[in-house]
């Protein structure tokens, strides 16, 4: 994959720049030749699952894990042989590693302090980014009496104290609840956005990842397999892989001919100038339209519900080709063992590489 590719456009000042990083650990090559570009005070989430290269990249670029090929540049610079504490790189782990023995202030003035800053603009700083992070006044607290929560903004406060030029999370959100991780990822978009801060993370949360980042980088096996905005990546993933990460299971074969894709469902629309062949392709949960059984879509049984929130995921069992995830609201769901209808939206068909 190309540097453009993999940052989503040509930048001729990246802030951040990995050209062809290669990694390996014995006979398994952990990032296969990786570049990926990020701008000053742009948002880049790595996704991928576990032992794809995610967590190697973050290391890599921290200079906490060496090269077997390749470079990491910051602002132009070649970081070879430059150790991590001398990169300008602030690092935020999913465990925290709070220092247990110092109270919060003492956490969060830690770098400045090793930096040599005077103390009382150490005390400025802390007390500054405590009342961003939403804990004002709360630098004489022992850390041991703080939420997970807490912590986890005191080690955010911590990671910026230094105001390094890039900030690195690894699953910063990853040991909370699910109802606090999608209020704080919420409060770490807009706090990044007011400070202008280029951050670098990794997760395997798709929401987390998607509510967050300006750029999404998937990786698969030590190589970046897709790059784009939120958005980019959601309506059009790209490749099979790509499509069940993000959680999407409707994918059937399908032979295209004339803008008509012939399926084990029926026929579907496929996009302008798709070629002829055989394809696979997918059809969002969304795009799954129930209706009654003699509306010409395939005829289906429910044979299961799940409530999620604001729609309710309902399973349909066509009587030919895959299951079918379709989306509805709460009061217009069908009960399991009803029979129904599907017919497809145009829009929400797309077909894979």
């Amino acid at each position: 994959m190309t540097d453009a590719l993999a940052g989503g456009a040509a930048m001729t000042e990246a802030l951040l720049r990995v050209d062809a990083a290669t990694v390996r650990f014995g006979a398994r090559t952990a990032l296969d030749a990786v570049s990926l570009d990020t701008a000053a005070h742009q948002i880049v989430c790595v996704l991928g699952p576990s032992g794809s290269g995610k967590s190697t990249l973050l290391r890599a670029v921290a200079g906490l894990q060496a090269l077997d090929g390749g470079r990491v540049l910051l602002d132009g610079a070649d970081q070879a042989g430059v150790p991590a504490h001398r990169r300008g790189i602030g690092l935020m782990f999913q465990d925290h590693q709070l220092f247990p023995q110092r109270d919060v202030g003492g956490n969060v003035a830690f770098g400045p302090r090793m930096h040599g800053m005077p103390r009382a603009a150490r005390d400025r700083r802390t007390a500054e980014l405590l009342d961003l992070v939403g804990l004002p006044g709360a630098a004489a607290r022992p850390v041991a009496t703080l939420s997970g929560g807490e912590q986890q903004r005191v080690a955010l406060a911590r990671a910026l104290a230094p105001e390094p030029r890039l900030l690195m999370l690894d699953e910063p959100l990853g040991q909370l609840d699910r109802s606090l991780r999608e209020r704080l990822v919420v409060e770490l978009r807009r706090l990044f956005g007011q400070l202008g801060t280029t951050v670098l993370a990794v997760t395997h949360d798709q929401g987390e990842a998607f509510a967050l980042a300006d750029r999404v980088v998937v990786m698969r096996d030590g190589r970046i397999v897709r790059s784009g905005t939120p958005l980019e990546v959601w309506q059009r993933p790209g490749s099979e892989f790509v499509a069940r990460f993000l959680g999407f299971d409707n994918i059937t074969d399908a032979a295209v001919s004339g803008g008509v894709a012939v399926t084990a469902w029926g026929k579907l629309p496929v996009p302008d100038g798709t070629p002829d062949g055989g394809h696979r392709v997918l059809v969002r949960p969304s795009g799954v339209r129930l209706g009654p059984l003699d509306g010409g879509g395939p005829r289906c049984e429910v044979v299961a519900r799940t409530f999620r929130g604001g729609h309710v995921g309902v399973v349909l069992r066509p009587e030919q080709g895959p299951a079918l995830e379709a989306e509805c609201a709460l009061r217009e769901a069908p009960e399991i063992g009803e029979r129904v209808g599907a017919s497809f939206a145009p829009e929400d068909v797309v077909v894979l590489a």
